[in-house]
């Protein structure tokens, strides 16, 4: 399993860091707060949502081909199913830690 680490550079940039099975690889995430705000409802960090993105994407594709510099808004594009899923993802991580 992948290592994920996100750290934010300013108001809507951040770093997520993959430390993969044959390659770490860094990816410059765009996001914009309203956007959050949707996906978490305003119980999630940002930093959680991008961890969750992540994993989802890691479900997809190796960390390798994963865009090395993204807007959040445009995944949606690419997996039609990502919003649903990574809300689910973001209830059940709630649920895994809350018992």
């Amino acid at each position: 399993m992948a290592k994920i680490e996100v750290e934010q550079l300013d108001d809507t940039k951040y770093r997520v860091t993959i430390e993969g099975p044959e390659k770490t690889t860094n990816h410059e995430v765009t996001i914009d707060h309203p956007y959050v705000e949707r996906l978490t409802g305003g119980w999630h960090t940002t930093e959680s949502l991008l961890e969750q993105t992540f994993e989802f994407m890691l479900e997809r594709e190796p960390n390798t081909l994963i865009l090395k510099k993204f807007e959040i808004t445009t995944l949606p594009r690419y997996f039609p199913d990502y919003e649903r899923r990574v809300k689910e993802m973001l209830d059940n991580a709630d649920q895994v830690k809350h018992g």
